[in-house]
């Protein structure tokens, strides 16, 4: 929606279009950073729109609000795969055409340049983030963990570990650490048969497990000491080793990436430069830039060799990121459709499970 002022001069009034402005709702701390020192800033600058940022514990909960209650006050949000395809089936988003999105350097067309899934009706990926598996290096002097298995290793790495509490990340990571093939978890969780060897797994060093709920966690207990071993999101491990100078090294084998991305909330006031917004800064040199604030891997291919070291340092970022191609030996994508079909039952089991 364009505004229109007016200025008065010695030659009277002359009206022009207003410079519109793009209402960005992201999530705050470092990661909300990233979005602003990456996207925002560079975007205003080049193309003159204003970018003014706002912050949510998780913008899908007031996009769902606004558009319901038809005041609609953001132009672009920042969200989750999840609550990007639920809101999309509930109505709630301006569907996106992928017309828009900027080729590759090369020519390829941006739906082949981004990772599987990262471009959806209403959802365009930022980033990728991950569960993985971390340890505290002080702890193992000789031999080092690298794997699943390794994780499960009670023996040959001794100590309490610290895990998610819940179905999710915990039962694939179970599979693959009983030597099921990452392609083929979520076929083997689908089977009540797989589910009970995951759980099956699971037991075998459940007494020795600290459970976290809060992503902030993991670290901490790596650093306290009350575990060698965590499985627990990549950027937390990463701030912690990078930022704080802790001893923790990342385990890419195994690890279960998702991905974050912009949605347009139904009825945006500003709705073509909400477009012009996500189409710049998903073009692969912006999503290089993002990621050389925090360890989110770019989800676009060519945008990998642009990653450069991580912000006011020279230790080179492309190591420590998810879609780096040497960590995505063994990746695992999270897979959306299962846990909407299976999470209620699962988490149930689970809950028992932990009780029993």
């Amino acid at each position: 929606m364009k505004r229109t002022l007016a200025l008065t001069t010695a030659l009277g009034l002359i009206a022009f279009p207003a410079l519109a402005d793009v209402n960005l709702l992201s999530w705050g701390g470092a990661y909300g950073n990233s979005h602003l020192e990456a996207y925002a800033k560079p975007f205003e600058a080049e193309t003159g729109i204003k970018v003014n940022m706002a912050d949510a514990d998780n913008p899908a909960t007031p996009i769902k609000a606004m558009v319901e209650a038809g005041n609609v006050t953001t132009d672009v949000a920042s969200v989750e795969y999840a609550d990007a395809v639920r809101l999309c089936d509930e109505g709630l988003l301006e569907t996106i055409d992928p017309s828009i999105l900027v080729a590759a350097e090369d020519g390829t067309p941006a739906t082949e340049d981004f990772i599987e899934g990262a471009v959806t009706e209403c959802f365009v990926a930022t980033d990728v983030y991950s569960m993985v598996l971390a340890y505290d290096d002080s702890k193992f002097p000789d031999a080092k963990p690298a794997s699943p298995a390794d994780f499960f290793d009670l023996e040959k790495f001794p100590g309490k570990r610290t895990m998610r509490k819940g179905a999710k990340f915990n039962l694939e990571l179970a599979l693959m650490a009983d030597g099921v093939p990452a392609a083929e978890v979520y076929e083997t969780l689908a089977t009540p048969e797989g589910v009970d060897r995951a759980f099956a797994k699971l037991e075998t060093i459940k007494d020795d497990v600290i459970w976290w709920e809060a992503g902030a966690q993991p670290p901490q207990l790596l650093a306290d000491g009350e575990v060698t071993m965590a499985y627990a999101f990549n950027g937390r491990i990463f701030n912690a080793a990078q930022g704080e100078g802790k001893p923790f090294k990342i385990i890419w084998d195994g690890q279960v990436y998702e991905m974050e991305g912009w949605v347009v909330p139904k009825g945006a006031a500003n709705l073509e430069d909400a477009m012009k917004f996500v189409a710049w800064t998903t073009s692969p040199a912006p999503q290089a830039r993002a990621a050389e604030f925090i360890s989110y891997g770019p989800p676009r291919r060519s945008a990998a060799a642009l990653v450069g070291n991580v912000e006011g340092t020279d230790v080179p970022m492309g190591p420590n990121l998810p879609t780096t191609a040497e960590n995505m030996t063994n990746a695992l994508p999270s897979n959306l459709d299962f846990w909407v079909d299976h999470d209620a039952e699962l988490n149930e089991r689970f809950n028992s499970w932990l009780a029993g």
